[in-house]
């Protein structure tokens, strides 16, 4: 992106602010997992940061789950603007019964918008211990609830809903179409 895509105006806020809007709707629990640096200290909600440096997005999981103490956590990307609140609910419900929901479009897993319950920590922890950082890599140890394309279309259209937001391209695409959905 060559730049901080937290930071990067959507609508009256920034990426950013939009994800914690989302998630501030279904919970007054919000954090920031910021990676290995303290950053966002202003928005009004806590900061974590990363308990292992470089050992990417699956080190925020483990910090997410570590810092809610064996409750069920529900992570969003800050660059997955499109995905809605009903969906996160959904996600939030459904963990429940699991150690992991999911949604799984045609296009694969979406990992950064997950919830992941308390017994996912230790399943997550051995993977990334053992220097195995793929977002997926804790799974065939955790009962994981895949939400598949049929349930996810009740939300709306999965390539909409999942855009992840990584280049200017993609940005400039996000920023078209949420100017057609709200017009």
């Amino acid at each position: 992106m060559g730049r901080d895509k937290a930071l990067l105006p959507w609508g009256s806020t920034d990426l950013l602010g939009h994800a914690l809007a989302r998630l501030l709707v279904l919970t007054d629990d919000v954090r920031i997992l910021c990676g290995s640096g303290v950053r966002y200290a202003d928005r009004g909600v806590p900061v974590e940061p990363d308990l292992l440096d470089h050992a990417g997005p699956l080190a925020g999981v483990l910090t997410g789950l570590q810092v809610a103490h064996g409750r069920a956590g529900l992570f969003l990307g800050v660059d997955l603007p499109f995905v809605p609140v009903a969906l996160l609910a959904h996600l939030a419900e459904v963990v429940g019964d699991f150690d992991a929901a999911v949604p799984v479009p045609a296009g694969g897993p979406e990992p950064l918008c997950a919830a992941y319950g308390g017994g996912s920590l230790e399943a997550v922890r051995r993977r990334v211990d053992a220097g195995d950082l793929r977002m997926t890599s804790f799974w065939p140890d955790v009962r994981v609830q895949e939400v598949g394309p049929a349930e996810l279309a009740a939300f709306g259209d999965p390539d909409v809903l999942f855009l992840n937001v990584n280049t200017p391209e993609d940005y400039e695409r996000a920023l078209g179409l949420r100017e057609g959905l709200t017009s």
